[in-house]
């Protein structure tokens, strides 16, 4: 539903209630004079209008139920807007760059050196694509349930080490740091906890920078295992907290935002959470920056 639509909506919304409460207006005022000689009558008006009570009162739920989905709607229809835009950016943006790259090989004279930092940001380029294009799957695959668990034990020191290691292999810089209890072990599905870990590690790089330290933490306390990702980026305002779990949702404008995305990352990390029975809270960092922090049951 559009705005257009929405405002027609309320205006009609209006129109009924004020009409409704004018002909009640009317009804008692017309039959206060005959209920003064006829009791039987007065009677009847007052079954009437206190139906009539009961049926206005439906009525303003009713539209006040309608009203809440036509928010939603509204706000969905902007974050997809949003994505679409983000979307078609990315997936341009490492195409045209690949191209480039690809141009400067085959047509200028460079050294080994020179035509291997080129094919490297080539293939970080289309790395970038890759990740994307497993987003959008993913997440088309848990909104139609086709996400199945295949659940393993594993050593979650293991995990985060290895994922330590690759990511600082990428970037060509040891940013990403492990802090974590030796000797826990974990039920679940490792591919799906290593794309959740792999989310959140890029979306701590996107808003902190490939300069700033990342942490990649795991304790075990009285049975409970807390694991998670801390940057020291910008962090988040809380009333933003909840939100940024939301399918398609970015915070800002998609039209003058600087940093890359398709608001999917989060939503698939939440699901895939969600999937093994755990949570997942967006927490502050010390002494700045997000610490998404996963509650293992």
């Amino acid at each position: 539903m559009n705005r257009r639509a929405a405002l027609i909506f309320y205006i009609l919304s209006v129109y009924v209630v004020v009409q409704f409460i004018w002909w009640g207006y009317h009804l008692i005022e017309l039959t206060s004079e005959v209920t003064q000689t006829d009791a039987r009558v007065s009677k009847r008006v007052a079954m009437i209008i206190g139906e009539g009570a009961v049926f206005l009162l439906l009525l303003l739920l009713g539209i006040w139920l309608i009203r809440r989905s036509i928010r939603k709607e509204l706000k969905l229809s902007e974050r997809q807007n949003n994505f679409l835009l983000s979307v078609t950016h990315e997936l341009k943006t490492p195409l045209a760059a690949n191209k480039l790259y690809i141009q400067t090989v085959t047509k200028r004279d460079l050294s080994q050196q020179q035509q291997n930092d080129i094919l490297n940001k080539a293939i970080e380029e289309n790395t970038r694509l890759e990740r994307m294009i497993d987003n959008i799957l993913n997440a088309s695959r848990l909104e139609n349930k086709a996400l199945q668990l295949e659940k393993d034990l594993f050593s979650l020191n293991a995990l985060l080490k290895s994922i330590s290691v690759r990511f600082n292999t990428i970037l060509v810089k040891d940013i990403v740091k492990v802090n974590c209890d030796e000797g826990i072990e974990i039920i679940g599905d490792k591919f799906m906890i290593e794309t959740v870990l792999n989310n959140l590690i890029e979306n701590a790089i996107k808003y902190a920078g490939k300069e700033q330290s990342i942490e990649l933490y795991g304790s075990k306390e009285n049975g409970a295992i807390r694991f998670g990702v801390k940057d020291l980026g910008p962090g988040i305002d809380k009333d933003k907290r909840i939100v940024v779990f939301q399918k398609f949702y970015r915070i800002g404008n998609e039209e003058v935002r600087t940093q890359k995305g398709s608001g999917l990352g989060l939503f698939i990390v939440s699901e895939l959470i969600q999937m093994h029975g755990a949570t997942i809270f967006c927490l502050d960092n010390q002494p700045t920056g997000c610490n998404f922090q996963i509650n293992w049951k």
